[in-house]
């Protein structure tokens, strides 16, 4: 029996590697469509609770976790070899930037490397991790051949990437549609069976490298308004414009026109890299991504934009920032979820204690937080720990943090999400 006809009846065996925020979701839904399922992470932590049936991902509930562990469909090991066993291995495994913002592939080299010496002929092998276009044919092909088998024939290959929005109450894995690009017709055909078994709607693309330039698109789009919004933000102050009041209005167009919001900063495991993947990968064709650029430019200034704001509104009440007490309300990276990948709080806080202010934060979603190797203190939210603030500085708007309360008790607050547009005042400065 072929790879496509075990794809097709339920029989193939899949590993996944990376049991993190995509892989493990990824890895529940092949389960739930009859599929046995190997997860294969470098962490033993990660998987001991996955076979204890303990999710350790928002987005997976633990009874069902836990069942399809109890039912033998998931299993997790650190035993590479054990892909020997399998019929087809997504590799989902981080793509961070270095320190001079250039590609760091090392994560998916690695996951390669250790896969490539137990492939076996009539494999499937598909690269979820979001990188530069071009990456999976240059990269990881090699290191999967170097056994013998040929893609195309023996192997097949594909890039699929990633489309995780955590905390997303509406799409989750199973319902975003999955764009796949294989190294050869055979190769999509055969990603397009498995991905079909549990994804609801996949759509081919002609390409890996059109797959990776799709994920490196959508997140560019996003990357580059909201630096527009950034820039156009630190206008209307200027102007002494409420610029979160003319969204509100340009939203009423019914066409043309898509909301993008101004913050303290960009954070995730997407938007703050992948542009700088493309504008890298530019580089080789002579090919400057000025727009690009720009945008990460503005959108990276916007943490030391946030603490010039807040010494002005403090300077306002003749208070220095140096020796004051500032409560930071929210660190992960976006609201209601406990995500801290490149959270603009971590920049934040460390220009804060720069200038000498004693930070203390609350999170109901991060019970521990730290900036450079040192802790910062947890406080509750209380009418007491608002009032012993000098400035409350909200990065990242929970829907469960109490606002009223807030509003009540602060001296002063700086919102730089506009949480707080119910308690307009003198002593509530928006962002």
């Amino acid at each position: 029996m072929g790879l496509k006809e075990r794809i097709e009846d339920g029989s193939a065996v899949l590993t996944v590697v990376g049991l993190g925020y995509v892989g493990l979701p990824l890895a529940v839904e092949m389960a739930k469509a009859g599929h046995r399922v190997l997860g294969i992470d470098i962490s033993a932590e990660k998987v001991g609770l996955v076979n204890e049936g303990t999710s350790y991902i928002p987005d997976v509930p633990t009874d069902e976790l836990a069942r399809l562990v109890s039912d033998g469909l998931i299993e997790a090991t650190t035993d590479f070899s054990r892909v020997g066993e399998t019929d087809a291995v997504a590799i989902c495994v981080p793509t961070p930037l270095n320190e001079t913002k250039e590609p760091d592939t090392t994560f998916m080299e690695s996951a390669a490397a250790a896969i490539a010496p137990h492939l076996h002929p009539q494999m499937l092998v598909t690269l979820e991790s979001t990188t530069y276009p071009g990456t999976t044919e240059e990269i990881i092909q090699p290191i999967l051949e170097s056994g013998g088998l040929k893609v195309g024939t023996d192997l097949y290959l594909a890039f699929s990437p990633e489309r995780v929005d955590p905390g997303n109450p509406v799409y989750q894995t199973r319902n975003t549609p999955k764009v796949i690009g294989g190294v050869t017709p055979a190769c999509t055909e055969h990603a397009l069976a498995l991905y079909g078994r549990y994804i609801d709607t996949v759509v081919p693309v002609s390409s890996t490298r059109a797959a990776e330039m799709t994920k490196l698109l959508e997140n560019t789009f996003r990357g580059v308004n909201i630096a527009l919004m950034n820039e156009l933000l630190m206008l209307s102050e200027r102007m002494d414009i409420n610029l979160w009041e003319v969204i509100e209005a340009a939203k009423t167009k019914p066409f043309g026109y898509m909301p993008f919001y101004p913050g303290p900063g960009l954070g995730g495991h997407c938007i703050p890299i992948d542009p700088f993947y493309l504008s890298w990968k530019a580089k080789q064709y002579d090919f400057r991504t000025e727009f690009i650029d720009l945008s990460g430019r503005i959108n990276e200034n916007m943490p030391y934009y946030v603490v010039q704001r807040l010494m002005d509104a403090m300077n306002r009440q003749r208070k220095a920032l140096a020796g004051s007490k500032v409560l930071v309300l929210g660190v992960a990276y976006k609201a209601d979820i406990d995500d801290m990948r490149e959270s603009p709080a971590i920049r934040i806080v460390e220009l804060l204690q720069d200038k000498e202010a004693e930070v203390v934060y609350h999170d109901p979603y991060v019970p521990r937080f730290s900036v450079k190797g040192a802790e910062i203190p947890k406080v509750d939210l209380t009418a007491g720990t608002i009032t012993a603030a000098d400035v409350v500085l909200i990065i990242t708007a929970h829907k469960n943090l109490d606002y009223a309360l807030v509003a009540e008790n602060a001296a002063l607050v700086l919102d730089t999400r506009n949480a707080m547009w119910q308690f307009d005042g003198p002593k509530v400065v928006r962002l």
